[in-house]
């Protein structure tokens, strides 16, 4: 037999098992995709979260962020008061909390009312301010926006009486009124109307063009102008002078009060100092500030549930 007869010979085995080789590879493949497709349909589908759980975690994320900040600023305020001699810390201002709320009403003479009867006056003078601020304010800002020749003669009148201190504005109410209350609801009046007059004007003055052409075409009344085109697109602009409005209105209160005396959370805080009762000015601290922070939260409802978006 030849050398190349028996070379074919040898190479038949060879090619034979490499063909072998190769199936049982094709097979271990195909048994390995099957298994781990019999695992993936055996695998149990990732659960859908509740929708209390989904609440709860919106809930503990709104929470926990703020609630860390207050810890954060009591944990502050208790290493001040350890270090600084006379300056009560957050226990014993508590404690001197619980029992001035236990009794906030009590009236023992015109000097001598109760923390509610303050804030109640404080209040009430802030709304009489705030409410004449706002009656006045907006109507003028839609003027000033609407029309060109009134703003730019408001213009200089506004910039020299916009940045005087509040403060500087209670003498002439004294001068003028003779009296501490009204003085007090003249300084409120004055310090807030501002805000309001130039956000209302600079959300007329952001009324599209368009919008006033086609009142023009369609011939409309100055009250329809208003009403229909001016108010849906200047109200942002308002309800944002009305919050800071009402923010400097309870800021200036409380330093019109401690010159004015009388019945007033400004005049409790001047007389609690006068005391030393350190613990109750703190307190009034953050009484002021909780109800400047409800007045603003009041105002954003009031916002959203008259906005036109």
């Amino acid at each position: 037999m030849s050398t190349i007869s028996i070379n074919k010979v040898q190479t038949k085995p060879i090619k034979h098992t490499k063909r072998l080789d190769k199936n049982l590879s094709n097979l271990i493949k195909t048994a390995t995709i099957a298994t781990e497709a019999a695992k993936a349909a055996n695998k149990p589908a990732p659960a859908i979260p509740s929708q209390f759980s989904m609440q709860s975690k919106a809930f503990f994320q709104w929470l926990i962020p703020p609630f860390l900040g207050v810890c954060l600023l009591f944990a502050i305020w208790a290493l001040i008061a350890q270090l600084t001699k006379g300056l009560p810390g957050p226990i014993s201002t508590l404690k001197e909390a619980v029992v001035l709320f236990s009794d906030p009403f009590y009236a023992n003479g015109p000097n001598d009312q109760g923390i509610g009867w303050n804030i109640l006056a404080s209040l009430k003078r802030v709304a009489l301010g705030f409410g004449l601020a706002a009656l006045i304010g907006i109507p003028l800002g839609f003027m000033i926006g609407r029309f060109e020749f009134l703003s730019r003669m408001t213009a200089p009148v506004i910039s020299l009486l916009r940045p005087v201190s509040p403060l500087a504005w209670l003498p002439i109410g004294l001068l003028v009124f003779k009296a501490a209350d009204p003085a007090s609801i003249w300084v409120i009046f004055i310090s807030a109307i501002w805000p309001m007059i130039i956000n209302t004007a600079v959300g007329v003055s952001k009324v599209p063009q368009d919008y006033m052409n086609v009142a023009k075409v369609l011939n409309l009344s100055e009250w329809k102008i208003v009403t229909k085109i001016l108010f849906p697109s200047v109200l942002p602009y308002m309800m944002t002078g009305v919050r800071l409005s009402i923010g400097v209105a309870w800021l200036v209160i409380v330093a019109a009060e401690m010159l004015t005396g009388g019945v007033g959370i400004g005049f409790w805080v001047w007389d609690e100092w006068n005391n030393l009762n350190v613990e109750h000015i703190i307190i009034a601290i953050f009484v002021v500030g909780i109800v400047g922070l409800l007045l603003e939260q009041v105002l954003i409802l009031i916002a959203k549930k008259f906005s036109y978006e």
